[in-house]
């Protein structure tokens, strides 16, 4: 059953990282005022959309769009600062020449190193928790 589409999209997380699973749903209030809901990529609902392979799916921070695009990686926290004015800043140094590239780095290395993160932050993520 996949719930009622919010007018800015869902901001899919990785919720077996136990940084973005308290990172994301921390965010969550500013978030679903501007319209986007969260929700963790191992949801039933959100595999059966992606319809991507598990590697895939929970290699970057997703964002679905209600007509059915997906953005992702560092592209969605540039879609969603657009609409932050505080966070407007930080996006247009996201977008200026130079700084893409490192803003692009940075989030593309710690994507990689999230799992070591949150060990390091003592953050589990879902998998730590179950039985």
């Amino acid at each position: 059953m996949v719930p009622i589409e919010p007018p800015a999209g869902w901001i899919l997380y990785d919720d077996s990282c136990g940084f973005c699973r308290n990172w994301v749903p921390w965010w969550a209030g500013t978030l679903q005022k501007r319209g986007f809901a969260v929700a963790p990529l191992q949801s039933d609902w959100v595999r059966a959309k992606l319809t991507l392979s598990e590697v895939e799916l929970i290699s970057d921070l997703r964002l679905l769009l209600p007509d059915g695009r997906q953005i992702s990686g560092a592209n969605v926290y540039r879609h969603v600062m657009q609409r932050i004015w505080w966070a407007w800043p930080f996006y247009l140094l996201s977008v200026a020449p130079i700084l893409h590239v490192v803003f692009d780095w940075g989030y593309r290395t710690f994507a990689i190193n999230r799992f070591l993160v949150s060990r390091a932050c003592r953050l589990p993520g879902r998998s730590a928790e179950s039985p």
